[in-house]
């Protein structure tokens, strides 16, 4: 399983978004700090997530990072995150 699986699976089982996108941005970043071959190193994440009612951005990130603590401990080296809660019909 990609690390990008294993994000969008982490993510899916801790927050049941209604929305989520996973993007590999690593290509971008050839050269800069913390790239390696292969990529999988730099994501970014778009989420929308009942989860987030009420939260602040820093408490869903928070909320995102700490689903994701072992692999930000681990190969990734940036995550990009917006985080929002759906509208309120």
């Amino acid at each position: 399983m990609t690390i990008r699986d294993r994000i969008a699976e982490k993510l899916t089982a801790a927050l049941a978004p209604e929305a989520l996108e996973v993007i590999d941005e690593s290509d971008r970043h050839h050269g800069h700090a913390g790239w390696r071959e292969g990529g999988e190193t730099h994501f970014r994440v778009r989420i929308v997530s009942r989860a987030f009612a009420g939260k602040t951005r820093v408490e869903r990130h928070r909320m995102v990072n700490a689903a994701l603590a072992e692999e930000l401990a681990g190969g990734v080296h940036a995550l990009a995150i917006s985080a929002e809660a759906p509208p309120i019909p």
